[in-house]
């Protein structure tokens, strides 16, 4: 009999920020795998993008727009995904921001503190909160798994606020994976490292970048959205059924190096 535990027919994932970089290089390779999708994001025109590309794949595709720092907009989201999708199964929270400015630390406003912690932090709480509920309510057997940085473990001057919510983030998963594994329920969180998405745009596209943090990359390339399409497969599969607790280090070698 073949082992197939990566044939995701039949299961959904609930991918916030899904709509582009790592996001959508997790929905990409999770439709493939045969996973129906939904995805949350801010920018209609993105979740469009996204939808027209999935479709192709054959599966059930739903975007929504919300907004994953208001708990009222995260609390309808997840209750139409439910109502489109008839269940969830995964649930990755990837949406996130940047800090803005470089200020220094002495600098920083209380207003760019909570616009980055509001989302980060706050929203990955307001996402994995329905979903457990959801996956404990149904006796679903699924998946959380939260999008942090290497930013959490390695000094981010000026970003302290960013790397307060990606600390925060693995702190989180890590005590839910224990509160819910009696459920059967897994929880994980995953530290990219220099990606090249829209959010690094601007930064990896400069010389400093080029000359002084590409060659600390023993792979000698920037990762890409598809690079996480292989962890967020395993996750959702039963093939990782008896792994919970873990955090994957995504970054081509950079934080050993």
């Amino acid at each position: 009999m073949p082992y197939s535990p990566f044939d995701l027919t039949g299961k959904v994932a609930l991918i916030t920020g899904g709509n582009s970089g790592i996001g959508l290089g997790m929905a990409r390779a999770i439709a493939q795998a045969g996973g129906d999708i939904a995805i949350w994001g801010t920018n209609a025109g993105k979740n469009a993008a996204a939808a027209e590309e999935l479709k192709s794949t054959g599966r059930h595709i739903l975007t929504l727009a919300c907004d994953v720092g208001d708990e009222a907009a995260v609390e309808q989201a997840f209750a139409e995904t439910v109502k489109t999708m008839g269940r969830v199964d995964g649930c990755f929270a990837n949406a996130g921001v940047s800090g803005r400015g470089g200020h220094t630390f002495m600098e920083m406003t209380s207003e760019e503190w909570h616009r980055v912690t509001r989302v980060n932090l706050d929203g990955a709480f307001y996402t994995f909160r329905t979903a457990a509920r959801h996956m404990v309510t149904t006796k679903t057997e699924g998946v959380l798994v939260g999008t942090a940085s290497l930013a959490a473990i390695e000094a981010a001057p000026r970003s302290e606020h960013y790397a307060a919510t990606k600390g925060g983030m693995i702190s989180m998963v890590k005590a839910m994976s224990v509160e819910f594994a009696r459920y059967g329920i897994r929880a994980h969180s995953i530290l990219p490292g220099w990606i090249e998405t829209n959010m690094t745009a601007n930064a990896v596209a400069t010389t400093g970048f080029q000359t002084k943090v590409l060659p600390r990359v023993p792979m000698r390339r920037w990762g890409t959205g598809d690079d996480f399409g292989g962890i967020a497969v395993y996750l959702m599969s039963s093939a990782s059924r008896y792994h919970t607790g873990d955090t994957f280090v995504i970054d081509g070698g950079y934080s050993l190096f």
